[in-house]
């Protein structure tokens, strides 16, 4: 429920751990540079597997972020948010101090959590080695403990939350640390979503659903949202976190504002375990309740100046999404530019939403939206305007980001340039 005195919400800080990049600016520039982050799975050996392709991680230290002894009791999905986490701290500038440790949280989403640790010590069971356990693979696998350490590492002693609401997680962790800090009166929030899933059991199970990519000859051009020619998602990993901050506290200690948290929208499909309806009325919902929640900030829905889809490279969620698009902005919606950046950084699971809103963020601040790749053939029912001719500088006022899940979870978040709505 919205406070009567409801608080502007800030984005001060952001980290990104992903194919693309082991921090923002790398990220960055990859993907303003059109490149893919999908090449030959290193996880495992996937000679078995009909896709042997994703986005991983390449070159990540947790030896960096992380003491000798903790990365040994850590699953990468904990890791990756550490990282991303202790990087977006320190690009805030907050001062997680005694007096403020009580009043800043942690709001991590994770679909699937330690996957890998389930698979191998389910592999030491079924050795008959049951003594072998390690006392750590309980932490090491439950999803919560990604924000449990996150808060452990910067001593934050507020709220504590993991959400797993599949590929809407990332995005939910966002819009909840934001009501966190405009309506519950908290200073600041660590938020957004990490994942690490490229495991054999992952891998075969999304297979299984016919839900990934197989163009396994040519990595780089697999993850083709809207394209007439793709063939599925594309599994990546990594994380991307944001500091939120209440305004007038950022505000007076000088911080740097990428942007402003304007309104965050939620729905459920109540329709199928993994596909939309074909009518988009989910993600429908979702964003005009993103728009409504915005309203009070002077904020309307011809503001917005770009969306980061939810751009799966699936053949219904992308027709569905365009849609949906379609119905809320109606006309204006091929004026619209928008994108997928999973066409880089393939699709992170629990962990797109909070790269996505902070790609978002990103593009208030710089002024560059990034593009499209490998929209070679559109497909007819996606007919929008997806960037696929690179990225493009535009100056806008408003992004919208969407974020869709199995179970038919739906999650919109709107940012806004802090000086336009004042």
């Amino acid at each position: 429920m919205r406070s009567p005195d409801p608080k502007r919400v800030a984005v001060t800080g952001l980290g990104l751990v992903t194919p693309l990049g082991l921090d923002l600016e790398s990220t960055w520039s990859s993907l303003l540079a059109g490149q893919s982050g999908v090449g030959p799975i290193t996880r495992f050996d996937p000679a078995g597997s009909k896709t042997k392709i994703a986005a991983e991680v390449r070159g990540f230290r947790p030896e960096d972020f992380l003491d000798k002894k903790s990365v040994r009791r850590t699953d990468p999905f904990i890791q990756f948010a550490v990282a991303a986490s202790k990087m977006a701290v320190a690009d805030s500038g907050i001062n997680i101090d005694q007096e403020l440790s009580g009043r800043i949280g942690c709001a991590l989403g994770c679909g699937l959590g330690g996957l890998g640790m389930i698979e191998a010590n389910h592999t030491i069971i079924m050795n008959g080695r049951s003594d072998r356990i390690s006392p750590f693979f309980i932490p090491m696998m439950i999803g919560n403990m990604a924000p449990g350490i996150v808060a452990i590492e910067l001593g934050l002693k507020g709220p504590n939350y993991l959400i797993a609401t599949a590929c809407a997680a990332g995005s939910h962790a966002v819009g909840l640390a934001f009501q966190s800090i405009r309506d519950h009166g908290y200073e600041a929030m660590v938020c957004g979503g990490t994942e690490s899933v490229i495991t054999p059991l992952s891998v075969a199970g999304f297979n299984a659903v016919k839900a990934l990519s197989t163009r396994n000859n040519d990595p780089r051009s697999a993850s083709r949202p809207f394209d007439l020619n793709r063939d599925g998602f594309v599994m990546g990993e990594g994380a991307g976190v944001l500091v939120l901050e209440e305004m007038t506290r950022a505000k007076a200690r000088g911080a740097k504002i990428y942007a402003e948290v304007l309104g965050f929208g939620v729905s459920c499909d109540a329709f199928h375990y993994t596909a939309p309806p074909e009518d988009g009325e989910g993600a429908v919902s979702a964003m005009e309740e993103a728009i409504k929640d915005a309203g009070p900030r002077g904020f309307i829905k011809e503001d917005i100046g770009y969306i980061n889809a939810h751009g799966t490279s699936t053949e219904i969620n992308d027709a569905v999404e365009t849609l949906a698009v379609r119905q809320v902005f109606g006309a204006r919606a091929d004026r619209i530019p928008i994108s997928s950046t999973k066409s880089m950084t393939g699709h992170l699971l629990g962990a797109a939403g909070g790269v996505e809103a902070s790609i978002s963020a990103l593009v208030l601040q710089r002024g560059v939206i990034p593009g499209t790749i490998n929209l070679d053939t559109p497909d007819p029912r996606c007919d929008l305007d997806y960037v696929a001719d690179g990225s493009r500088k535009a100056e806008v006022k408003a992004v919208m980001s969407n974020s869709f899940g199995f179970g038919g979870t739906n999650g919109v978040l709107i940012f806004g340039k802090p000086e336009a709505f004042e």
